[in-house]
């Protein structure tokens, strides 16, 4: 079975209210280092053996941030590391930081995608976020992308957004269309204590514009109506959140909902081999003082239990459109957890019963019109 590899680059410009990831505005002077601790980590980790890498994707943070130059020694070191027969290679980028001469560099590099964080073209949601880029800037962006030679661009949409309603969100799935991206994502905003905007939202307060966030059902019906604009406009909807034009879906994020094996360096990056994940220290600093220093930058190991990896199997099996193959699983963990499988059948009856789950023959999958609630049917079903 080949592999993935993610490369993490933890570095914004600036941080978005929204955001609930480990990643931090650092001046240029930090990239350097940190990008060739990742070269080192690489070096390292190819010293073992390791299946053919055929996904590579350079995730943030804002990865477009790192200097050409940059970019292209981990895409070389990478290369150089492992045994590669790679398929997709994506770096995500945000619009204002794309301009033809980085895009050109960037396809020299090995890159063959590029994930655009667009989020809105309404520009008022925009600032209302945090973000630096406005709506100009994602057209020119993708004409910089196109203009390289970049065949496959996935574009995000945050449904929710402080100041969104259904004439923006429309006017923003509209725009989309109309540049048409191989691959599209559509989140629904996540309010929790990780985000300033979640943490603001939750206490009642007015800052980052928290009272203007939609509420849950609106925003569902924000989801609901690019769903089926989606669908009519000719894109596969493949994942809960992801819809792709035949042919492009992403290979990598795959391997993660189908618990396939990846390598992750960099700060805060995870690694998972079928059996056991381990993760690396979050703070870049630190990441950084680790390789510097000869020491393993990792410091959280899990090994999987058979029921953990039974759970997951379901959790992230459902997330896919297609669903998972019952009689599979069945075969694979009734034996060895008869009375846990025994309890999850219970569930999809039950589940089934109240229209929250499908079944088409062998296979089980979430009924189309409750994905919004996607979390809480996954919750009954495993809890």
């Amino acid at each position: 079975m080949s592999i993935g590899v993610y490369i993490q680059v933890p570095f914004c410009q600036t941080k978005c209210t929204y955001c609930n990831f480990h990643t931090g505005v650092v001046s240029r002077d930090r990239h350097q280092p940190y990008a060739e601790a990742v070269c080192r980590e690489m070096a390292k980790a190819g010293e073992a053996p390791h299946a053919a890498v055929d996904t590579v994707y350079v995730g943030g943070g804002t990865p477009s941030l790192l200097d050409s130059a940059q970019l292209r020694k981990l895409m070389d070191t990478m290369r150089n590391s492992f045994r590669t027969e790679l398929l997709e290679a994506t770096l995500e980028a945000d619009p204002e930081t794309i301009i033809p001469q980085k895009a050109a560099a960037w396809v020299a590099s090995g890159f063959n995608r590029v994930s655009l964080g667009s989020q809105s073209f309404d520009d008022k949601e925009l600032q209302a976020a945090g973000r630096i880029h406005r709506r100009k800037d994602i057209f020119a962006a993708i004409g910089a992308l196109r203009e390289a030679g970049i065949g496959d661009v996935s574009m995000d949409l945050i449904a929710g957004l402080p100041h969104q309603t259904l004439r923006s969100w429309n006017k923003s799935v509209e725009e989309l269309l109309q540049l048409r991206p191989e691959h599209v994502s559509v989140y629904m905003l996540e309010i929790d204590e990780g985000s300033r905007l979640g943490r603001e939202a939750l206490a009642g307060g007015n800052r980052y514009s928290a009272q203007a966030i939609p509420d849950d059902d609106t925003i569902a019906d924000f989801y609901e109506t690019a769903r089926q604009r989606l669908t009519a406009a000719g894109y596969e909807h493949y994942e809960i959140s992801n819809w792709a034009l035949p042919g492009h879906r992403s290979r990598h994020n795959l391997k993660y909902w189908r618990r396939e094996p990846y390598l992750g360096f960099g700060a805060g990056a995870h690694s998972f081999d079928g059996m056991m994940r381990w993760a690396n220290a979050h703070d870049p600093a630190r990441y950084v003082a680790c390789i510097e220093q000869g020491s393993s930058p990792a410091e959280q190991f899990e090994g999987l239990t058979p029921i953990q990896v039974l759970d997951e199997e379901f959790f992230v099996g459902l997330r896919l459109l297609e669903g998972l193959d019952l009689a599979s699983i069945e075969r694979d963990f009734s034996p060895e957890l008869p009375a846990r499988m025994a309890t999850i059948r219970g569930q999809i009856d039950r589940l089934e019963s109240l229209g929250f789950i499908e079944r088409h023959g062998t296979r089980i999958r979430l009924a189309p019109d409750r994905l919004t609630v996607s979390n809480e049917v996954l919750i009954q079903l495993l809890g």
